[in-house]
């Protein structure tokens, strides 16, 4: 299929008309942990950790992902402090119910278990062929689907002007922010590099030209379908930053130790709400748009510039909280 076959539903993933009144600033969070049984070290059935929550409070904002990590995915909130403490009370209340039923919950980015170990759970129709067509690549696919978590916010995503700059920032800071966030020793950047270039977009292809939505479009168009090639198909693609219509879904963060969410979360609503810390981040990323294959690298193997880099953004955006606190 060409670009023009993909456009109409592309236009549907990006904010076309401003909304009513006051921009919007909501936040939310999907935060994805590994399990294993407390025991034996062993993979543990959803069912198993369904029923360690069942009748719980967060027990709604329960999923899971391809290897059985579960993914918690919160409601939006216009108060990040309050979503944040919501956050870390559901995680403690979920950890201790499932180390009851003999469940170990691990917040680390990759999980060490070999393979074999971690079986495909869900193995609906999309997932079964995601994974048999990233087998034609290597091996990356499958870890990826089975063994790596991450923090992914969701944030408000406003028309217009500052719609454009929204976008525009999240992408060109990505792979510093990522590195600034990067957990010690972990490579799921890298796991996640190997996958399949041709529906990630590490390389700054969504940044080229002056229209995104020509340009995801022929980001779509360009991936093979290993779906049917229409909606579906929209839905394997997996670049850092997801357009999703009304909000921007940032995928590219390692998972975060409990008490390092809210920081993150602050971070990247800062850089996409706060108009003085969007513009100067803009001005400070100036140029990089061409340089983002290398930098996505670079946050891949730990380089020291662009954590460095990374760590600059995070204090720009912090200062901006402090004075308006």
């Amino acid at each position: 299929m060409d670009a023009e076959h993909y456009r109409h539903l592309v236009a549907e993933l990006f904010p076309c008309a401003p909304r009513q009144g006051r921009r919007s600033a909501a936040v939310a969070i999907e935060h994805e942990l590994l399990t294993a049984d407390a025991q034996t070290g062993a993979a543990v059935p959803v069912d198993r950790v369904r029923a360690a929550v069942e009748g719980a409070g967060y027990a709604p904002y329960v999923g899971f992902e391809p290897g059985g990590q579960v993914e918690l995915s919160w409601p939006s909130a216009h108060d990040v402090t309050a979503l944040a403490r919501r956050v870390r009370a559901d995680l403690a209340a979920l950890r201790v119910a499932c180390l009851e039923a003999g469940i170990r919950l691990d917040s680390s980015p990759v999980d060490g278990r070999p393979e074999s170990e971690v079986p495909l759970q869900l193995d609906s129709p999309r997932y079964v062929a995601m994974q048999r067509h990233f087998d034609t690549i290597g091996p990356a696919g499958r870890r990826m689907m089975r063994r790596t978590a991450s923090t992914q916010v969701c944030l408000d995503w406003w028309a217009g002007g500052a719609g454009l700059e929204q976008w525009r920032v999240l992408n060109l800071a990505g792979p510093f922010l990522a590195a600034a966030f990067a957990r010690p020793g972990s490579d799921r950047l890298l796991t996640w590099l190997a996958v399949d270039p041709s529906r990630t977009a590490f390389d700054g292809r969504l940044l080229r030209g002056d229209d995104p939505v020509s340009t995801y479009a022929g980001f779509a168009a360009a991936a093979t379908p290993i779906v049917a090639a229409g909606e579906q198909h929209l839905t394997t693609l997996f670049p850092p930053v997801r357009p999703r219509g009304r909000y921007l879904e940032v995928r590219f963060p390692d998972v975060q130790e409990d008490d390092a969410i809210a920081g993150l979360v602050a971070v990247l609503s800062a850089l996409v709400h706060d108009d003085g810390v969007r513009s100067v981040a803009l001005r400070l990323l100036a140029g990089q748009e061409h340089r983002l294959e290398q930098h996505w690298g670079d946050a891949a193997h730990g380089g020291e510039d662009v954590t460095g880099r990374g760590r600059e953004l995070v204090a720009l955006t912090r200062v901006r909280q402090e004075r308006a606190a």
